[in-house]
């Protein structure tokens, strides 16, 4: 994950570079969209690489369940920059051009700009979308699925940043192509004003997806159907009652259970055989904490929620 940001954070800044040179040279309100949209791209992959890192560290006593949840708190502070440093100021900008008299007849270097900075967006981009394509095949699903549902913050948001970034660049270029053609700078401020909507739209989704897993995002059906047919695989389990999943981090679950066990044994022998399965779930990866009860035979799932979530 860190060479998708860190591909990223080094892309955005020789863009921003570029873009916020040729905003000065040109005056294009296009262009000044651009560049603020890359400096906030580029805060943003700061916000990332520490989210990245400060999830990564292991539970404690404070933090049973590890440190997880930080990835979707670091990863708001990076789509609310988003909105404000690059939706609002490209906007605003847009709006305040709209009156403007005369254009920059400097469209060459504005031209020039845009095509290396696709070059480098689009590689930032080819290199998150290998990552994404790679949990899409295994899941079965569609890559933009995927980079919706992924429990990994920092993955979406550089997926999400990288194709904002392409579309972004393409309707800069028909903001100040229709400048050159009509010679009304109106076109080259409403591509400012349409860069700008797009990051808040982008900003959006990605606030939105960082607020669901901050208050505990459950897993899809299918991840449910396989931990559940995981469990029922172990010998020592007859069925599966209640089932609880909740994402705790990228990648990262907590998990509650209650399994009817084979047999019929002593209340120690049973405590004893459910902490053992509970230490073989928890030796996944993706398992921060596995917590089991026992179940009644035969008793429906919904009749255990009152036995292992309290009221």
């Amino acid at each position: 994950m860190n060479l998708t940001v860190v591909l990223a954070f080094t892309a955005n800044v020789l863009v921003a570079l570029a873009k916020t040179a040729a905003a000065v040279l040109t005056g294009s309100a296009s262009m000044v969209a651009e560049s603020a949209h890359s400096w906030a791209d580029t805060g943003n992959e700061v916000f990332l690489l520490v989210a990245d890192r400060r999830s990564r560290r292991r539970p404690d006593h404070s933090h049973p369940h590890g440190y997880g949840r930080e990835a979707y708190v670091w990863s708001m502070f990076a789509a609310v920059g988003l909105f404000v440093a690059g939706a609002a100021v490209s906007i605003i900008h847009g709006v305040q051009e709209l009156g403007a008299k005369e254009g920059n007849e400097s469209f060459t270097l504005a031209y020039v700009v845009l095509a290396v900075a696709f070059v480098l967006e689009g590689t930032s981009f080819l290199q998150a979308y290998r990552q994404v394509h790679r949990g899409a095949e295994s899941a079965d699903q569609t890559v933009l699925h995927t980079a919706l549902s992924t429990s990994d913050p920092t993955l979406r948001a550089v997926f999400a940043e990288d194709s904002a970034a392409l579309v972004g660049i393409l309707l800069a270029a028909g903001g100040i192509g229709l400048h050159q053609v009509t010679g009304s700078p109106v076109y080259d401020a409403i591509g400012s004003i349409l860069v700008g909507i797009l990051l808040a739209v982008i900003a959006f989704v990605l606030i939105d997806r960082n607020r669901r897993f901050l208050v505990g995002e459950s897993v899809t059906p299918e991840i449910q159907t396989l931990v559940r047919d995981r469990i029922l695989a172990m010998p020592e389990v007859a069925s599966v009652g209640y089932l609880h999943i909740e994402f705790v981090g990228p990648h990262r679950l907590y998990l509650v259970a209650s399994v009817d066990l084979i047999g019929d044994e002593s209340e120690s022998v049973v405590a004893d055989r459910l902490r053992s399965l509970e230490r073989r779930i928890e030796a996944e990866d993706a398992v921060v904490e596995a917590v089991l009860t026992v179940s009644r035979p035969g008793r429906p799932p919904d009749a255990d929620l009152d036995d292992v979530v309290p009221e």
